[in-house]
């Protein structure tokens, strides 16, 4: 970068220019303009070497506001500090050039210790300025590239992410015999009736974010029956209390398993797999399992992948049972026929029954 060590006056008089020249010829470089057009072609032709420009207020040609607006036009103003030179003692002169972005005045007569005072601390500040606006640049540029990688990797690790959350849903969804839409299911409605709490009730700190790593990690709620035997988890008829001990232990399985065998590179989504898989049984009055959570003991999570567990249960055919109508599965729920919710749950749940009726259709199962 060319090195800005050069003083452009705009000065029609030659006495009080050569008096400019005086006082800083020692240390500056100078060139000089005798009116507004001269120093405009100087000022084009020197620009990257300009440290300041002193201008005059009344000059032949072009008067001082008349090179200030040129200069406006083309954004030069903020590039180059200007000082106008004036002998005029006129507030309204100094409120206008201070608008088109001057930095300073310099009155008539000069005063050389004054003038080299007040161009050293122009000079000093405006390339203070220059600097910091460079750096700032450079480490945005920098900030955004790193952004950039960043949200490359978090798209690698997500789409790794979610073709594994999807090769073992998938799993369960074969070992179970269950519907291919299912897992599907699940996670929309587990982002909608999310999406719903996070409106009616702020104090869940829910995010869009947190609904969607909620939404894979509910994947993963089954995943425990991998580890049940099949004539348990496909039995048609009514389990026998053992066996219903042994289909209930699926929740504190599929929790093993994720913590010991699925490597999930989003700490997050692994954290709400682990909790929604243990707990996505439990109950509000305390009455579910394995843990026998009550109330808000229960994550916000792990609440809802069990509500929307049960409402997709009770609309799915399975092997035991047909399916039932969205209004009736809604009803029971709402009723407490498959184990007692939150009221914060269920009036999110009334807000988006439509919703739900909806994204049954849409991810129906397949014949």
């Amino acid at each position: 970068m060319m090195k800005r060590d050069t003083i452009l006056i705009f000065e029609d008089n030659s006495i009080e220019r050569a008096m400019l020249t005086e006082i800083f010829q020692s240390e500056y470089k100078i060139l000089e303009a005798a009116n507004g057009k001269e120093g405009l072609a100087l000022l084009n032709s020197h620009f990257s070497s300009i440290a300041i420009v002193l201008l005059d207020y009344m000059m032949p040609v072009m008067d001082g506001f008349a090179v200030l607006e040129r200069l406006k036009e083309k954004k030069i103003l903020n590039k180059v500090p200007f000082i106008m030179i004036t002998g005029e003692n006129s507030t309204e002169i100094e409120k206008k050039g201070y608008e088109y972005g001057i930095v300073s005045y310099i009155k008539k007569p000069y005063h050389s210790e004054v003038i080299r005072q007040v161009i050293g601390n122009a000079i000093g500040w405006f390339q203070y300025k220059m600097n910091l606006e460079a750096m700032v640049k450079k480490q945005n540029e920098s900030i955004k590239k790193q952004n950039d990688i960043l949200k490359k990797q978090a798209t690698r690790l997500n789409h790794l992410n979610g073709i594994l959350i999807d090769s073992l849903s998938n799993i369960v969804e074969f070992r179970n015999l269950e519907s291919r839409r299912h897992i599907k299911r699940i996670r929309e409605f587990s982002i909608c009736l999310g999406k719903s709490l996070m409106k009616l009730y702020p104090e869940y700190e829910l995010t869009a974010e947190k609904l969607v790593q909620i939404g894979w990690a509910s994947s993963l709620h089954d995943i425990g029956k991998i580890a049940i035997p099949d004539n348990i988890v496909l039995k048609s008829g009514k389990l026998t209390e053992d066996e219903f001990e042994l289909m209930k232990s699926h929740t504190t399985k599929g929790a093993e398993i994720i913590r010991n065998s699925v490597r999930l590179n989003d700490r997050t989504i692994y954290e709400y797999a682990y909790d929604i898989a243990r707990h996505h049984h439990e109950k509000y009055d305390g009455n579910g399992y394995p843990d026998g959570l009550k109330g808000d003991e229960i994550s916000v999570a792990a609440q809802i992948v069990s509500l929307v567990d049960v409402y997709d249960a009770l609309t799915s055919k399975r092997v035991y049972k047909a399916a039932y109508e969205p209004e009736k599965a809604y009803q029971m729920v709402m009723n407490g026929h498959s184990g007692a919710f939150s009221p914060k749950l269920l009036k999110a749940f009334t807000e988006v029954k439509t919703e739900f009726e909806n994204l049954l259709v849409k991810y129906q199962d397949e014949d």
